[in-house]
């Protein structure tokens, strides 16, 4: 105690040239919630893509950096159209604020997880969850009984910081990895290929397959987006103008449910398909002659905290999700 108290008298008396700062002014200890804005679009390069990793609309992130530069005044952010690179003192300032940030999330983590070392809170992106997971996490939860498993359907990837998640699975596209966290280290354990699907009354409806170029004549799903189909056609070849028509149902599960009902071509997996396909609910769209090129723009990805990647029931879950993927093998093929 005798040392710390040293040391605010000496911050007190002449901080500015020593370095060390009176922790009690309240000037230089901006808001959290700004730190972690400006860290994040220092780290992501971007305003929207910290937005999204932060779960906030990109506005707020923008108040933040701009009441953070208020606050230190000077400015931290190049404002140049979509780019958004750090100044040179915005530069100096994010390595700083990126160190003491991570020094307090992985002194937090080490407490937390000090009482809580059996545990598992892992977050899945619906559509696996519902229709690959699900089935198979009592497997995971029998085998290993001294594990406390909590497990919830996520559309958002959690941010690994501020939540004590361990773990999370989400199909990242080959457009979408840039966005992954910087924090979270990935492991691919699947990268099943991509082919559309129908139920028998809707494929038995639709006009002559003759090219994929085609299929833009026929009702497509969606999930969140077009993008999906659009990535898909062009590795067939067939480039899209403008948007693709079509109902969005926003969840895989949600989307091979209108596709088993007859209302329109799915774009699927093997791994989401289970046995639709042997049971005849589904079936798969094929050219009237020869065959689609084989697509697999997505990797099913298993992500977890740096300090947590080690920990002994993520390397146990890890293995687990491997070992079961590859005993799934045959039944894909």
């Amino acid at each position: 105690m005798a040392t710390r108290h040293r040391l605010e008298s000496v911050g007190e008396r002449d901080g500015a040239s020593t370095g060390i700062f009176n922790l009690s002014d309240n000037r230089l200890l901006p808001p959290l919630a700004a730190l972690r804005a400006f860290e994040a679009v220092g780290r992501l390069s971007g305003i929207r893509r910290a937005a999204k990793e932060l779960d906030i609309d990109h506005a707020v992130v923008s108040r933040h950096i701009r009441s953070l530069e208020t606050w230190v005044g000077t400015p931290l952010v190049i404002r140049n159209g979509s780019a958004n690179q750090l100044t040179n003192d915005g530069e100096a300032y994010y390595q700083e604020i990126y160190s003491a940030l991570t020094i307090i999330a992985t002194a937090t983590g080490k407490l937390m997880r000090a009482s809580n070392e059996m545990s598992l809170s892992l977050w899945c992106i619906p559509g696996f969850a519902f229709l690959w997971l699900a089935d198979r996490l009592g497997d995971f939860i029998t085998s290993n009984p001294e594990i406390s498993v909590d497990f919830r359907p996520a559309d958002q990837s959690p941010d690994f910081r501020a939540k004590e998640v361990h773990g999370d699975i989400r199909y990242l596209r080959e457009w979408e990895v840039a966005d992954v966290s910087r924090l979270a280290h990935r492991f691919e354990f699947a990268r099943p290929e991509v082919f559309p699907v129908a139920s028998p009354a809707c494929a038995a409806q639709l006009p002559p397959i003759a090219t994929a170029a085609d299929l833009l004549k026929c009702p497509l799903l969606h999930e969140e987006n077009d993008l999906e189909w659009v990535h898909w056609l062009q590795a067939q070849g067939v480039e899209v103008e403008g948007r693709i028509p079509g109902s969005r149902l926003w969840h895989a599960h949600l989307t091979l449910n209108a596709a088993r009902q007859g209302y329109g071509i799915a774009l699927a997996n093997r791994m989401l398909l289970g046995d639709d396909l042997e049971a005849g609910r589904l079936v798969p769209i094929r050219l009237h002659e020869g065959a689609f090129r084989p697509v697999a723009f997505g990797a099913y990805t298993f992500l977890a905290r740096e300090d947590r990647w080690s920990a002994p029931v993520i390397v146990r879950f890890r293995q687990w999700l491997q070992r079961t993927v590859a005993a799934d093998q045959p039944k894909h093929r």
